[in-house]
């Protein structure tokens, strides 16, 4: 019997997505087949503090009972640095800023780990949604237009209201408003600068907001589109991970031809950001049926019941082979990027 991969995934994280995090390393951590992963959870606190999580049996060599590390735990040398430099693979189930932002994965190339999940630049990119929109256009993928407001900047807009005002840096629709006048604008715009001093001001497309997953390296291929239908004003914080907040329906209820240029704008809105091993790509189809892309999440809810897994479930992948899948697409980019000469 060939021995166990040790994996670690690592979970929390000092963003205000903490306890989404939690959720979805907990699924995760259930999901791995025992016969095939022993595995561990690392979670970061709040704080910024790394620790093996009470009640997961650390791997071997490891030492759990020791107290949590300072904020950067390679420098530390306590127990997660030294569990890093064991594990064979790391799932980084991290959201928002110091996880999803490349912070994370730069500390994780730095270690020499493989891990799953969008690279440093890729990362960066995507967390940066005026960054990212600028990669797509230059490529002629379709976007929301929008205005780029830097501190200091005259708030304002050319577009009619109602607009959407967003923190550039942040997910799970933390920050973000639906301003519908001057008034709110105003107001909306101070509380995305509470999260971020790069905000955006956003033209409100009307139509059939989708999502679409895709999975690969070098050969990514799209899931089935979802619609989703959020059962509030717009596809807010409470909408996304609320009991009823919003409905998946699988597949979408759009045109052919939609949904086929959805899986396609998915496929090369991913390789445009250079993105590897998973994203989820969130889309507008209008009325007219054009496909708009919104933004691109590179480490998306990971429950078994979140969108990714779903419609990569309504795919032919289950939830563990899915990770099964992420993981090898791990170890393959660590084993080709091995062979690059610094």
């Amino acid at each position: 019997m060939s021995p166990r991969l040790r994996v670690a995934v690592l979970a929390g994280g000092r963003s205000s997505e903490h306890e989404i995090s939690l959720a979805s390393a907990r699924s995760v951590l259930a999901a791995l087949d025992p016969e095939r992963y022993e595995a561990a959870t690392i979670e970061i606190a709040r704080d910024g503090r790394w620790e093996i999580a009470a009640g997961v049996r650390p791997l071997p060599g490891s030492d759990a009972s020791g107290p949590p590390t300072e904020t950067l735990p390679v420098i530390a040398g306590s127990p997660p640095a030294a569990l890093l430099g064991r594990v064979e693979v790391v799932l980084p189930i991290l959201h928002g800023p110091f996880g999803e932002d490349g912070t994370v994965q730069g500390l994780l190339e730095l270690a020499g780990v493989p891990y799953v999940g969008a690279g440093v630049a890729a990362s960066a990119l995507c967390m940066d949604k005026d960054l990212c929109k600028a990669v797509l256009r230059d490529r002629g993928i379709p976007v929301a237009r929008n205005v780029t407001l830097r501190e200091g900047d005259t708030v304002g807009h050319p577009f009619s209201y109602p607009v959407f005002v967003k923190p550039a840096r942040l997910g799970s629709s933390v920050g973000i408003s639906k301003a519908h006048d001057a008034g709110e604008l105003e107001e909306a715009v101070a509380l995305a600068r509470r999260h971020d001093d790069k905000v955006l001001v956003e033209e409100l497309l009307e139509g059939t907001e989708v999502e679409c997953g895709v999975l690969g390296n070098r050969d990514p291929v799209a899931s089935t589109v979802g619609e989703i239908i959020a059962n509030a004003e717009w596809y807010d914080y409470s909408a996304k991970y609320e009991e009823g907040g919003m409905d998946l329906v699988v597949p979408a209820r759009i045109s052919a031809a939609a949904t086929e240029r959805v899986r396609s704008l998915a496929v090369e809105s991913f390789v445009a950001t250079e993105c590897e091993g998973m994203a989820r790509i969130d889309f507008f189809v209008t009325p007219s049926d054009e496909v708009v892309v919104n933004e691109i999440n590179t480490i998306p809810g990971f429950t078994s019941t979140s969108v990714y897994a779903k419609l990569f479930e309504a795919s032919g992948l289950p939830y563990a082979e899915l990770l099964d899948r992420l993981i090898e697409l791990a170890l393959e980019r660590h084993e080709r990027r091995s062979r690059l000469e610094f």
